[in-house]
């Protein structure tokens, strides 16, 4: 099973973005064994305050995801994440992603964090239909 986790980022190799004014994010795909980029994403600047449009574009671009790293996110983004199943995650300036990969991936196979073990039952539940299969009352 595998899961795609963000990181608000400017350099590809640490967190080091505000979630509503980051320039830049990093997709990664990761199992128990492997994490591979699978995306990066680049918005233009904007600054922090009376740009709330530009938070749709933002979660749009995550919806696949599991989680979003980032150094800060305001309240209308946590709850606008939280609301389309993403877990905003805070950690500090400079938190090295290769090492939050490395983290993760333990995680998916012992100690499972709740909001990681409820995106993967989710993502698990939905793939028991294939798209071929028509749902049928």
């Amino acid at each position: 099973m595998s899961v795609k986790i963000a990181f608000a980022t400017s350099d590809r190799r640490a967190v080091n973005q505000h979630f509503g004014a980051a320039e830049a994010f990093a997709i990664y795909e990761l199992d128990e064994s492997s994490a591979r980029l699978v995306e990066v994403a680049e918005f233009i600047e904007t600054a922090m305050d009376g740009h709330e449009g530009k938070l749709a574009a933002k979660i749009e671009l995550l919806l696949d995801c599991a989680a979003v790293y980032c150094n800060a996110a305001g309240a209308s983004a946590i709850q606008q994440l939280l609301a389309k199943g993403i877990q905003p995650m805070r950690v500090d300036e400079g938190s090295a992603i290769e090492v939050l990969l490395s983290g993760l991936q333990k995680n998916l196979v012992s100690d499972t964090p709740v909001w990681l073990a409820k995106h993967l039952k989710k993502q698990s539940d939905s793939s028991r239909f294939s798209d071929d299969e028509a749902w049928q009352e």
